[in-house]
């Protein structure tokens, strides 16, 4: 009996091994560095850029790792909380190059982090993939290595506004609000000619400051100006802040629509029934159609994260990972670790990814057209693309004691 115990425990330890790559089946580990907001007032955010990197890693190295010359190479990840200090940052990324010696860079959250932080990814040659931000200023350097997976800002009202003039009773008199962040003023500096183009009136076109809780005397101007939609570009807590206040004084124009916020379910469960006939944009929604090499497609990603993180991924999360895929392609492609070749590789990239098609125009920025959306009772339902309305709008926006 204890002869048949040992043999079968034997047979099970074996085939747990076979099952598994052994230690020694890897060439070495392939060492990516980020610094990402873990603490600090956009916390919330960064987290979906920590999970997704570690979702992917996880991810390829279960499916074989990353081919270089014949050899296997697992993916590991060197990760810092900046605690949403860019000057930290800074520091963290010089020493991921300088002292901890990683390969290859992923970046954070926000787009004036990831102006400062690829000053170092291009002074120390080391490619740097992100997703997290959309300045046009990021990308109107010169700059050889950095790569982004966000679209334009410049560009990320453009099909709200066509959305827009295709509704039956368009709005006439638009203000248009952003803070005074690279990636805001961006977004306004392209939003300005879009709304002309579009024969929009711009009766208002205010900068506030960033972190700024009180609203109240733009809100009184939209009053007072009988403006019919309200664009605004700004961060998380800033809509949240915006909604609560037009809430408070009971100000409801036709429509209000902004940068960030709607596709996430944090936004939704903060302010509950408050959300709804927000209008937002997303490049990005958990779709089958949208292939990937390892994961299968958008949907199943989408369910193995919220399986594993407890909460729905967004854009974030998705272009997230489609930031290491893209590293790990480049790498494959230059069948080398070599930074400038890798480099080139990523410059060179084209390939279908669960957050869609990944090509860098010369600049270093892919383009994806942003998907319009709206909460619409609790949920997030896609309103219009560039094939016109896909959902029915729930427009115009009734009065805050009305709802």
């Amino acid at each position: 009996m204890q002869l048949k115990r040992s043999f079968l425990l034997s047979s099970f330890f074996a085939a747990v091994l076979a099952a598994a790559p052994a230690a020694s089946a890897w060439a070495q580990e392939i060492v990516l560095g980020a610094s990402v907001q873990l603490t600090g007032p956009v916390a919330n955010t960064g987290r979906y850029y920590r999970d997704a990197y570690e979702m992917a890693i996880d991810k390829i190295n279960a499916e074989g790792g990353v081919k270089v010359d014949g050899k296997s190479y697992k993916l590991a990840l060197k990760l810092y909380d900046n605690q949403s200090d860019v000057n930290l940052s800074v520091r963290q990324y010089t020493q991921l190059v300088t002292q901890d010696k990683v390969n290859l860079l992923l970046g954070g959250f926000a787009s004036n982090f990831q102006l400062a932080d690829s000053v170092v990814s291009e002074k120390y040659k080391i490619p740097m993939v992100q997703g997290g931000g959309a300045s046009n200023e990021i990308f109107s350097r010169n700059f050889k290595y950095i790569f982004g997976t966000l679209a334009p800002a410049s560009d990320y009202f453009g099909s709200t506004i066509q959305m827009m003039k295709a509704l039956k009773d368009p709005p006439k008199a638009v203000a248009l609000l952003y803070a005074d962040d690279s990636f805001d003023v961006s977004v306004a500096k392209g939003t300005r000619p879009l709304l002309q183009q579009a024969g929009f009136n711009l009766a208002m076109d205010e900068r506030y400051s960033s972190n700024t809780s009180d609203f109240s005397t733009l809100l009184s101007q939209i009053k007072s100006k009988n403006v019919d939609a309200v664009l605004v570009a700004g961060h998380e807590t800033e809509i949240l802040n915006f909604v609560r206040n037009a809430k408070s004084l009971a100000i409801a124009p036709k429509m209000y629509s902004f940068t960030v916020g709607v596709p996430s379910a944090d936004f939704r469960k903060a302010l509950g029934k408050d959300a709804d006939y927000s209008f937002g944009m997303t490049a990005w929604l958990p779709v089958a159609s949208l292939k990937d090499r390892w994961f299968g497609d958008a949907e199943q990603f989408a369910k193995a994260y919220k399986a594993k993180y407890g909460y729905d991924p967004d854009y974030h999360a998705a272009s997230g990972a489609a930031d290491v895929e893209a590293l790990v392609m480049a790498i494959e492609k230059a069948n080398s670790l070599d930074p400038q070749k890798v480099r080139d590789a990523l410059a060179g990239s084209d390939f279908e990814s669960l957050y869609g098609p990944i090509k860098f125009a010369a600049n270093g920025q892919i383009n994806l057209p942003q998907l319009v959306i709206q909460v619409q009772g609790g949920q997030v339902a896609e309103v219009y693309n560039a094939k016109g309305f896909v959902t029915p709008p729930k427009y115009p926006m009734p009065a805050w004691n009305a709802r």
